[in-house]
């Protein structure tokens, strides 16, 4: 079988996540051929769906493109089980005289080589930069890579199952499997669960996982959401890596008041953040772990009923670490964020320590770097920093030590002084720095300046007076 793939080429102002997909994936520069006709595979084609009537309008004018036409998509995407198949032909405005056909065509034995190893990067690269384009909206399926990359490295998801029940577009199980392959592991040890209320961004995620070969059969879509209507009500897994909502209001709290899932309390009707925390404990093993983005506030609210939740969990030793988060991480909110990393089993194992009388705090707010003014992002570096820092703790023969202003190993009763909360910075404090200030040294400099400036300030004086002398008044 043929598979007639994209060579979209930037001809003026095309957004670069729109024609950076395949000049990569088949090697063809867009200074010497721009093709006719050619076709998009679906990950493009979902995004567009999504994509504001000004993004539309834009890639239109600039890439003079006539019309968007479904066609029948080859095998492997149609057994994906996508809404959307997997080809689309994009007709080109001919009259323009730098546009000459090129075709460009793989034979389906490439598929291997160029599918996972070339679209899935590029259907990633595609993701984010049209998450960047759309801001906010582009925030409500995208977790950024650096955040997914950190959450995935300090959880380390080996083998078993794992499960994201609000699951964007699928960043999370991508990263998973990316760590998988990284660290010489099998991928078919891994099992991902997922679920989705919004059907576009399921479609996302289908295909997300579909060019890189990942069964999605376990990802389900339904309107009412992962609290009304689990879509894996009896699995229990292993991890749960999550970005829920920030603070939702509108999650059917009020239909949920006597939910078994509430084991440390009813969480308010008001916000989501204590049900998700709940949710995510509810589906782990008695050895699985969790790893989520939660709004700050989690930290220290005591509103409706929050307080008493969150010490129901400390004191269940569920709670192995927090990190706090540097802002402007997130493209759809300003609302700062931590990390939030629980644990059933505290206990000693082969890999892992005792520690279920402590805590690990980590304030990663000063790391990062700016990539444009409203977006920062971790480096390799900060997030080998934070995941080390974790590991050493956590692990059997670590060499793990507190660090001012970054991380501290606290033990549960000093959290109970501080009625629970669990921001890091009440725990790290200050960076130390050095301090060579000599104060008689100090003092006499500052004597001496300032009985200068009054010598200076008498000479003055006596300048104004006979100015002041010199003038005659009739």
């Amino acid at each position: 079988m043929m598979y007639r793939i994209l060579a979209l080429f930037a001809t003026s102002s095309v957004h670069p996540a729109l024609y950076a997909v395949p000049v990569r994936t088949v090697g063809i520069s867009p200074r010497t051929s721009f093709p006719t006709v050619c076709y998009l595979p679906a990950v493009v084609l979902q995004v567009w769906d999504s994509a504001s009537s000004r993004l539309r309008a834009d890639f239109h004018r600039s890439a003079h493109i006539a019309s968007v036409v479904q066609r029948k998509a080859p095998q492997n995407f149609r057994s994906a089980g996508l809404v959307y198949p997997g080809s689309y032909l994009l007709s080109r405005d001919l009259s323009s005289d730098y546009h000459r056909r090129a075709d460009v065509s793989l034979p389906g034995s490439e598929w291997d080589r160029v599918g996972p190893s070339g679209y899935d990067h590029q259907a990633e690269y595609f993701l984010g930069e049209f998450a960047l384009a759309e801001g906010k909206k582009g925030g409500q399926f995208y977790t950024p890579r650096s955040v997914v990359e950190l959450l995935v490295n300090m959880l380390e998801p080996y083998r078993g199952r794992v499960l994201d029940p609000c699951c964007g577009s699928g960043g999370m199980f991508v990263q998973s499997e990316k760590f998988v392959k990284e660290h010489q592991g099998i991928i078919n040890d891994i099992s991902i669960y997922g679920q989705e209320s919004n059907q576009t961004t399921w479609r996302l995620c289908k295909m997300n996982l579909a060019i890189r070969g990942i069964d999605a059969s376990q990802v389900k879509w339904n309107t009412e959401g992962s609290f009304l209507n689990d879509a894996h009500r009896d699995v229990k897994v292993d991890y749960v890596i999550a970005n829920p909502p920030f603070n939702d209001s509108d999650w059917s709290g009020d239909l949920l008041r006597s939910d078994g899932r509430w084991k440390y309390g009813v969480p308010p009707t008001s916000n989501a953040n204590f049900a998700w925390i709940q949710h995510f404990i509810y589906h782990l093993a008695p050895n699985g772990q969790a790893g989520f983005v939660l709004a700050k506030g989690a930290l220290t609210s005591k509103s409706g009923g929050e307080g008493d939740i969150r010490r129901e969990l400390v004191k269940a030793g569920l709670v192995d670490c927090i990190v706090n988060l540097p802002a402007k991480l997130f493209l759809n909110t300003q609302i700062p964020a931590s990390l939030w990393f629980l644990s059933r089993n505290r206990n000693e194992t082969d890999r892992f320590r005792e520690r279920g009388g402590e805590i690990l705090f980590i304030d990663a707010r000063n790391l990062g770097h700016l990539i444009n003014r409203r977006t920062r992002e971790f480096s390799a570096e900060d997030i080998q920093l934070i995941a080390d820092t974790y590991h050493q703790w956590r692990n059997k023969n670590g060499n793990y030590h507190d660090e001012a202003g970054f991380c501290a190993s606290v033990s549960i009763a000093k959290v109970e002084e501080l009625d629970y909360v669990l921001t890091p910075g009440r725990y790290v404090g200050l960076p130390e720095e050095e301090d060579d200030f000599n104060f008689a040294e100090r003092f006499t400099a500052l004597k001496a300046e300032f009985e200068e400036q009054l010598k200076e300030e008498e000479r003055l004086n006596k300048l104004i007076l006979e100015n002041l002398e010199k003038i005659k008044i009739n």
